[in-house]
């Protein structure tokens, strides 16, 4: 698993209008595009929140009764960085645009085989 911070910071994270052409130079399909974005986002979503519980498991401190939660301010300070980071999606959008994805078609990839069988 990379670490995150590496990875976003030159991402803006606030969200903008995209020209849609942009989406389709690749694929020829919207709906394509945004299947791949889909399923990258969600990729994303599942490691920031593995890497997030790692780095505050790293602080955790076992008490015996559940009314004793501490804090310390290295926790606080790591959990405000990952509110700070942007959107999965926004993510899996640059990455996508940027050509840093690699992605193929299941069903063209069989058709192929079909027709080489033929």
């Amino acid at each position: 698993m990379t670490d995150i911070k590496n990875q976003v910071q030159n991402i803006d994270p606030n969200s903008k209008a995209r020209n849609i052409h942009e989406f389709i130079e690749d694929s020829n399909n919207i709906y394509e595009a945004l299947a791949v974005i889909t399923k990258r986002a969600k990729q994303l979503s599942v490691d920031i929140k593995q890497e997030l519980h790692a780095k505050l498991d790293e602080f955790a401190i076992t008490s015996e009764t559940i009314e004793e939660i501490q804090e310390n301010k290295e926790q606080i300070e790591i959990s405000k960085f990952y509110e700070k980071l942007p959107n999965p999606t926004i993510i899996a959008t640059e990455e996508f645009l940027e050509g840093k994805l690699e992605y193929r078609d299941r069903n063209s990839s069989e058709e192929e085989e079909e027709e080489q069988e033929d």
